[in-house]
């Protein structure tokens, strides 16, 4: 019974370790548009340390599979997202008159829809040597293989796409 709370436990760690990551880099956002670099700096260290701690404990949760594993996990996790999440949480800004939410919203949903294709392909061509790169946009979260003129979701220009 230990174990299962252990497990649980774990979980729970993972899950508030990982916010406490994307928070800080939030604030860390914040400070440095403010000018206040240390802040910025201390922010974005204590980021990566959340992280640090995080990949640990859904390690020892036993929660990395096989790279195959990992790709079918994630193209479940990206299909909810996009299915089921973000069109319930469009209808109810939507329906609040929340247009901030109602965007990034419709952004998310359209970019992990994207990003389970491209889960996918990477399953059916796990085998591949030749090197694939990716292309992210830095507003809605698309990602491409190639340089495109603009985003197909949000029309940002291609030219602000980051190389991975």
């Amino acid at each position: 019974m230990e174990e299962q709370k252990t497990l649980k436990n774990l979980m729970e760690a993972f899950a508030g370790e990982s916010q406490a990551n994307r928070k800080y880099l939030a604030y860390a956002k914040k400070a440095e548009a403010e000018g206040k670099t240390n802040a910025a700096k201390l922010f974005k260290v204590a980021a990566d340390a959340e992280t640090l701690h995080a990949l640990k404990e859904f390690e020892i949760a036993g929660k990395i599979g096989s790279t195959s594993d990992n790709l079918k996990d994630a193209i479940s996790g990206e299909t909810h997202e996009f299915k089921e999440m973000y069109p319930e949480f469009l209808e109810i800004a939507k329906k609040e008159g929340n247009k901030a939410a109602t965007a990034i919203f419709t952004f998310a949903m359209k970019a992990e829809e994207v990003h389970a294709k491209l889960y996918k392909d990477a399953l059916e061509n796990m085998e591949g040597t030749e090197e694939v790169f990716y292309y992210l946009c830095p507003v809605c979260g698309n990602i491409e293989k190639s340089i495109p003129e603009k985003c197909s979701i949000c029309g940002v220009p291609g030219s602000k796409f980051i190389k991975y």
